[in-house]
């Protein structure tokens, strides 16, 4: 049977990285500390650290071993809280992955909702690339992903993509640069400055494929895997940057950009990806009458 005591020392030491600092942490001794870990392992029958120096780092076990560790001690602090305040409480918690490619303001507003739900729902958000994701859906590490393309068949994770909606791609820049590049739209971008999403992204998928049918060869000045960034480069006047049309407003304000033009036959789709065939969770069915009656409405999908 699995020794927890010597399950929460290891994972300890996996975080701190160090003996010493662990030891000091659970006021033991170092020794008591390696002694246990030595012994963890033995019983184990795998290593799950590589010594460097003062240091430890985990071998392929030792990731396996502290993945499902962050698990349990999670649900553990859940029990905790639980118990503390109440076996009648009925907050739950709802872990939510988010893609890196998905812009934040967006996202919030997709989750916002869940916040307001009649029972409380405590959001877990997590963002990362999402191959990660989708691999923490397959083990149940997430109740949901929201990503800007839906989960592929040929990884063999059992999950279902809910289509959350659609919008078109505009281009907005600074006013002089928009100004400039604005007539003759979208020929105009033809060599025109231009700062655009990382390549794994949809939209640049998107992008590429409209690039080429209308013959466009814009100068590239960067591309960006964080959207917040891009925006920030085209704020400061580095480039014309494209956006999810639901987003123009958010954009104008905040960012003051002017809007060059529209892709309306360029349509970014947005997923939540969830374990469920049918959508039935409290916080799922949030998110997608969210985004129906939020975000992705006629108007902003034509826009």
């Amino acid at each position: 049977m699995l020794n927890y005591k010597q399950l929460y020392y290891f994972w300890n030491v996996a975080k701190t990285g160090s003996i010493t600092r662990t030891a000091e942490k659970l006021h033991l001794t170092p020794q008591t500390i390696s002694g246990q870990l030595a012994e963890f392992e033995r019983n184990l029958g795998v290593d799950l650290f590589r010594r460097t120096g003062k240091r430890f780092e985990l071998t392929t076990a030792g990731k396996m071993a502290l993945s499902h560790a962050d698990d349990l001690f999670q649900i553990g602090n859940e029990l905790e809280q639980l118990l503390r305040h109440g076996v009648n409480s009925s907050e739950q918690s709802f872990r939510i992955g988010i893609a890196d490619a998905v812009p934040r303001s967006l996202a919030y507003q997709l989750l916002a909702p869940v916040i307001s739900l009649p029972v409380p729902v405590r959001l877990v958000c997590h963002e990362d690339k999402l191959d990660r994701l989708f691999a923490e859906l397959a083990i149940h590490k997430l109740d949901l992903v929201i990503a800007d393309q839906p989960l592929p068949s040929e990884l063999g994770v059992k999950g279902y993509n809910h289509e959350l909606g659609r919008c078109s791609v505009t281009f907005c820049a600074v006013p002089e640069l928009a100004e400039r590049y604005a007539p003759g739209f979208p020929s105009s971008l033809n060599n025109a400055p231009m700062l655009l999403p990382g390549d794994k992204t949809s939209m640049q998928a998107l992008l590429d494929r409209w690039f080429s049918k209308c013959q466009i060869h814009p100068h590239i000045i960067g591309k960006f895997d964080d959207s917040a960034l891009m925006k920030a480069f085209g704020k400061a006047g580095a480039g014309i940057f494209p956006v999810p049309s639901v987003m123009v407003d958010e954009v104008r304000a905040q960012y003051g950009a002017d809007v060059l033009g529209v892709i309306p036959d360029a349509l970014i789709r947005y997923y939540a990806i969830s374990v469920e065939r049918r959508i039935t969770h409290p916080a799922v069915l949030a998110v997608s009458q969210a985004a129906k009656k939020i975000l992705f409405t006629e108007k902003n999908a034509e826009r």
